[in-house]
């Protein structure tokens, strides 16, 4: 099914099931296939975030606007209630979702969540400092970025830089509903002192840690992810 959000046409699946809906949040550069083995625990939606999957491109988008994309489809589909469940990516749409929309979210599961702003060392810095000489030189600054980054048109570049430097520790503040936080013990992407750092802050949260296991945890250990997951939406 197409949802046409501002002009740019959402793949998503939704089936309404009996109950809360389970609404699943894919990861940068990944699409909603990546839960299609956990459409059985109940009502689903899944959406293939834009640019990737089956959804068009965009222009300008922020963090923001793909959570009022999410918000908007969830109201068009006349959900009342969901689980959201993030991965990476989707794990910040779903932080904001969580802050804006407290009558509509029921519990809250980030799988290896990005959101939190990272640690930075010295070297980090020194390669800050080359990146803004070589862009004032009107040099390549490819040898420098993330594979995510590199892999971008132009256009997404700037969608990308605009979502990875805003950091979302008040948003996660504001959530009060029950929440699970998922990650891999040797996740490097989103490592574990950002799990540790979600957990302070949401203050109705608990965290589980998946034993060698890094930034795909969920499909890492899928068996083992299906239930722990299953037992969280099911517990009143």
């Amino acid at each position: 099914m197409v949802y046409n959000y501002n002009g740019v046409k959402i793949y998503y699946e939704f089936i309404e099931g009996e109950g809360i809906v389970n609404v699943f949040l894919h990861g940068w550069g990944r699409e909603s296939s990546d839960f299609n083995e956990l459409r059985h625990l109940g009502g689903y939606l899944l959406i293939d975030l834009p640019p990737f999957g089956k959804s068009e491109n965009i222009r300008n988008w922020s963090i923001f606007t793909y959570a009022n994309m999410v918000i908007c489809l969830c109201r068009h589909l006349n959900i009342k209630k969901y689980n959201l469940i993030g991965h990476s990516f989707g794990g910040r749409i779903s932080i904001i979702i969580s802050a804006m929309e407290k009558d509509k979210v029921n519990k809250l599961v980030l799988i290896d969540s990005a959101g939190m702003k990272p640690k930075r060392n010295l070297n980090y810095k020194l390669k800050l400092i080359k990146i803004k000489i070589r862009k004032k030189l009107g040099l390549s600054i490819d040898k420098y970025a993330s594979r995510d980054y590199k892999n971008l048109s132009p256009e997404m570049k700037k969608v990308f830089s605009s979502i990875v430097n805003t950091h979302l520790e008040e948003s996660a503040r504001l959530i009060d509903c029950k929440t699970l936080i998922i990650f891999g013990e040797k996740d490097k992407e989103t490592p574990i002192y950002m799990a540790k750092k979600l957990n302070k802050l949401i203050k109705n949260s608990s965290l589980v840690i998946l034993k060698n296991c890094a930034h795909f945890c969920f499909l890492e250990r899928k068996i083992l992810f299906e239930e722990i997951l299953n037992n969280f939406i099911k517990e009143a």
